[in-house]
């Protein structure tokens, strides 16, 4: 995922959500319903803050001191049954209310699991990147492909340890667990980019961990993902999404070490055994890589990261 990613993942978390205090706009079915839910408790506990917090401002001054002795009583106010039935009545009013709303809205939010849909795909989160692999076979870094205005079924599992997708402006989190399978979709109901990320805290670079749901026209949307999924942007991707979170967008080193300088990067079959085992701190971020997918990243960086042999570290 280029550099700049992250930066509008920022900006269009605090500003399309007007600095983080309501919900993104929604664009799929999904996310409506979730909106209505959070807007009907926000107007009702609104009301009822504002209520509150002005009774006690009004009481406040309307029963202050006014000079009186420490010692002499304030007014004494005694019991009223008709103020104390309604503000008995009007709690149990609001809370039916919300509860009726939300149990509206709630089985709306995720769709069911057996849900039809033409667009099927796996959702693997690992550490620290996600991938997404389509009904061909086919497979992207980070960055989801889908049609605009049909219902995508997304199969959501970890490769490692528990993270949670979550797109707010196409729907609800969902969790991605080691030895389970969950399911979840949306509808995007026009093209563009919108931004999630994973909301579990899932190890060091869990910040890193950001995705983009592509949406493109339906029409297009198999040349879109054709051109997308080819050898030369596969390789890229993996670079830039895994490789390049610890060692560097130039594989110059950060966290990890150096790689422009190892050729360990340029032999398939030692790039595999690391890619798929891990090495020292480093987890098994390929553990389910295709042969397809290793060759795309050495072929990747022979071009793009090696600049000739001056260390054998790993």
């Amino acid at each position: 995922m280029p550099p700049s990613v992250g930066t509008s993942l920022l900006v269009s978390l605090l500003v399309a959500a007007n600095g983080g205090f309501s919900p993104q706009h929604a664009h799929s079915p999904n996310a409506h319903h979730t909106n209505t839910a959070y807007w009907v408790i926000f107007v009702f506990t609104a009301v009822i803050f504002l209520a509150v917090e002005g009774a006690l401002v009004f009481f406040i001054w309307r029963y202050r001191n006014r000079g009186r002795s420490r010692l002499a009583e304030g007014m004494q106010v005694h019991g009223n049954t008709r103020l104390e039935v309604i503000w008995t009545v009007i709690p149990v009013l609001i809370i039916a209310a919300i509860g009726t709303v939300i149990f509206i809205e709630l089985p709306k939010i995720t769709p069911p699991a057996k849900a039809a849909s033409n667009v099927e795909i796996t959702v693997k989160g690992h550490q620290f990147y996600w991938e997404f692999e389509y009904p061909n076979g086919k497979r992207t870094i980070n960055d989801l492909y889908i049609p605009v205005g049909e219902q995508v079924r997304l199969t959501v599992v970890s490769a490692d340890v528990e993270h949670s997708y979550w797109v707010p402006q196409l729907g609800g989190k969902l969790q991605a667990i080691p030895g389970r399978v969950n399911h979840t979709g949306f509808k995007a109901d026009r093209a563009g980019t919108y931004y999630g990320y994973c909301a579990l805290i899932c190890g060091p670079f869990h910040a890193k961990m950001e995705t983009r749901v592509i949406a493109v026209d339906a029409d297009e949307y198999q040349s879109t993902l054709q051109q997308q999924t080819g050898a030369q942007a596969l390789g890229r991707t993996e670079f830039q999404g895994v490789c390049a979170t610890c060692h560097g967008l130039q594989g110059e080193g950060d966290y990890g070490p150096a790689l422009s300088t190892n050729s360990v990067i340029t032999k398939s079959s030692a790039l595999a055994s690391v890619v798929r085992n891990g090495r020292g701190k480093m987890p098994p971020v390929g553990n389910t890589w295709t042969d397809e997918q290793i060759t795309a990243l050495v072929q990747y960086m022979k071009s793009k990261v090696y600049k000739g042999a001056g260390s054998s570290g790993g």
